[in-house]
């Protein structure tokens, strides 16, 4: 295939919905889509309601916005207020809450909070205006960990010292293994994150399949994509085996990125633990900026308040993160709860499971509502 027209081809698509329903045979499965990316593709373009009814798509952790705790947002907003700070972030971030508000929030009380499209953004800035400390609050997998990775290597190199990372940047195995050992969910297969192993590469994953007897098949982001990785996955559990798998093999090897993992290996080092939404604590789930950086990293250059803050009773982000629940299931889903107005991150990010299902999902809601009505 060449062009995207061919990964969206409804003949394609027909005759892999035709193999699913086949290989399912009525029995049901439980399939996790770990990247956030692949939930809104399935919800975009009604993925979801193609697949036999015993075929369930089950959304994880893999939002990097989602993830992160509410201190860690406190943390960057006490950043962002200290005097002759300029703090810049994703757009994603201005919006998620904190316990005081958020970014966007400080930004109107007086700060200088602005959002920019790279690291490497940031540090134009820091070297514009000499006068100030700019700060870059880094998020997201091993996808966006190598940009930072390279941005800190040139401010290095050209003695840029008055720019800093607040680096909040996780890695996907950890919670993997994390939701495989939870009691809460019960799952046959996983569809492994494409962008994330385009950096890592398949290896990290085996574990998945030799320690816990589970298929995973790394999927790509368009539709056919999907179900061909829904199809593998069906085609090993039918045989009994459990392999990890490539479906997404026009970006993803083996080894993966060897460039781009050395100089994240030289940049960063693994955080003992790290707080994760609706996970709690787990080990060596993230990175810090190793010794040879110390300089660059606004957590030893700035007081933060490093205070765990629950999540708001009503929202139930954590739970809808480990799949445990769906995000209609809610109780503050699409009313309190909006893009517009948002409680948790699942609501802000674009990565959200929240956002895909109040974009895109509302007829199976209402469907999964009226099969309940009957029951």
């Amino acid at each position: 295939m060449r062009f995207v027209d061919e990964y969206r081809d409804p003949a394609a698509a027909r005759a892999l919905v035709r193999r699913i329903a086949t290989l399912s045979n009525g029995k049901r499965f439980a399939f996790m889509e770990v990247c956030g990316g692949h939930t809104h593709t399935i919800y975009r373009h009604g993925i979801e309601h193609l697949l036999p009814d015993g075929v369930e798509l089950v959304h994880g952790p893999g939002c990097p916005v989602c993830v992160i705790p509410m201190g860690r947002i406190d943390d960057a907003i006490a950043v962002a207020e200290q005097p002759g700070v300029l703090f810049t972030t994703f757009g994603d971030m201005m919006r998620v809450p904190g316990s005081s508000g958020s970014l966007l929030d400080a930004k109107a009380r007086g700060a200088d909070v602005r959002f920019v499209y790279s690291p490497l953004d940031a540090l134009r800035l820091a070297v514009d205006n000499p006068g100030r400390e700019v700060v870059f609050f880094a998020v997201g997998f091993e996808t966006t960990a190598p940009s930072t990775a390279v941005t800190l290597r040139r401010a290095k190199a050209e003695g840029v010292s008055n720019f800093s990372v607040f680096c909040n940047h996780v890695t996907i195995v950890p919670p993997i293994k994390a939701i495989l050992d939870s009691p809460d969910l019960r799952l046959d297969g996983f569809l492994g994150p494409g962008h994330v192993s385009t950096v890592i590469g398949q290896r990290p994953y085996r574990f998945v399949a030799e320690q816990y007897g589970k298929p995973l098949v790394t999927a790509g982001f368009e539709p056919l994509d999907i179900l061909q990785a829904v199809e593998m996955l069906l085609v090993q559990c039918a045989a009994g085996r459990a392999d990890v798998e490539n479906q997404y093999t026009r970006c993803v090897v083996e080894e993966g990125n060897p460039r781009a993992l050395a100089i994240m290996a030289e940049v960063f080092a693994l955080r003992p633990h790290f707080e994760w939404r609706g996970l709690g604590f787990i080990s060596q789930s993230a990175l810090r900026l190793a010794d040879a950086y110390a300089d660059f990293d606004a957590e030893r250059r700035f007081a933060v308040p490093g205070v765990r803050v629950a999540d708001p009773k009503a929202c139930q982000c954590g739970e809808v993160l480990k799949g445990v629940i769906k995000p209609w299931q809610c109780k503050v889903f699409g009313t309190a709860c909006t893009p517009e107005t948002p409680i948790g991150t699942c609501m802000v990010s674009s990565e959200g499971a929240c956002a895909a299902y109040y974009n895109f999902g509302r007829l199976h809601r209402e469907a999964a509502l009226s099969v309940g009505a009957r029951a």
